[in-house]
């Protein structure tokens, strides 16, 4: 079992589900005994810093690898945060769990996909690490909504960008398609998923031979996609005027 103690670690980047993970950092890193940081607050420290040796020496030591504050945060949940690469590497070498949740429910992957830092993703998935689960996702089958679209029936293999980085064409039970793609860092955006959310309920209502005909979605698996008909004419005049990530709905013929 891991150890935990009532010191906080507050340097650096934050957990991506923390109230506020960009409020400018702290200084907390008492050991709880008034007698300076301990072990493990030293351990998340040099992951925060990049220091491979100090870390090594400290694990040697017998310091123990899953190590959390009184947040529930690791030296691994710090490492992602920072996008040191080589201090995962490291840390998951000496048995790190990949995987462990802070107080918010966050994740050293969910963290390193709200940071962007893509060659922690990459490391941390190739060690199994499980991407976050889709913010929509039931347990239930039958309250999947029935506007569903399985993800493996879109065909990307000719797939062309329609915007920047935000829409792309696909094949879709034989019709070319247009796909909106939310990036992972929406799911730990609770303002993004909201507004996702707000655009399906709107699109569902919509209906007008003027505007884009809305034809699904992919809400149970990360990442999640809009499916809408695929007009070449207004995909390539009406973004030029009007690119918004989260606005589909202006998507109109005119």
């Amino acid at each position: 079992m891991d150890a935990k103690s009532q010191s906080r670690f507050t340097l650096g980047r934050q957990s991506s589900l923390a109230p506020d993970p960009e409020a400018p950092p702290g200084h907390d890193l008492g050991g709880g005994g008034g007698g300076g940081p301990g072990p493990g607050v030293r351990l998340m420290y040099s992951a925060n810093e990049g220091d491979l040796d100090s870390i090594r020496e400290l694990l040697d030591s017998g310091t123990d690898v899953n190590f959390r504050d009184i947040d529930g945060r690791t030296a691994l949940h710090i490492a992602a945060c920072q996008g040191r690469t080589d201090v995962v590497q490291l840390l998951v070498d000496r048995g790190a769990v990949v995987d462990p949740k802070d107080r918010w429910g966050s994740t050293p992957l969910a963290d390193a996909i709200y940071y962007k830092n893509q060659e922690v993703i990459k490391l941390l998935e190739e060690n199994g690490a499980r991407p976050p689960m889709a913010p929509m996702h039931v347990k239930n089958a039958r309250e999947v909504p029935e506007y569903e679209i399985n993800p493996s029936e879109l065909d990307f293999s000719n797939s062309v960008n329609i915007t920047k980085g935000t829409f792309r064409s696909a094949w879709w039970r034989g019709i070319q398609v247009a796909v909106k793609t939310l990036g992972e860092e929406v799911l730990t955006d609770e303002n993004k998923i909201k507004a996702f959310r707000d655009e399906l309920a709107l699109l569902q209502k919509l209906r007008h031979p003027n505007i884009v005909q809305f034809l699904g979605a992919v809400t149970q698996s990360s990442p999640m996609m809009i499916v809408t008909e695929y007009l070449p004419k207004v995909f390539s005049g009406i973004y030029s005027f009007h690119n918004c990530s989260y606005c589909l709905f202006l998507n109109c013929r005119r």
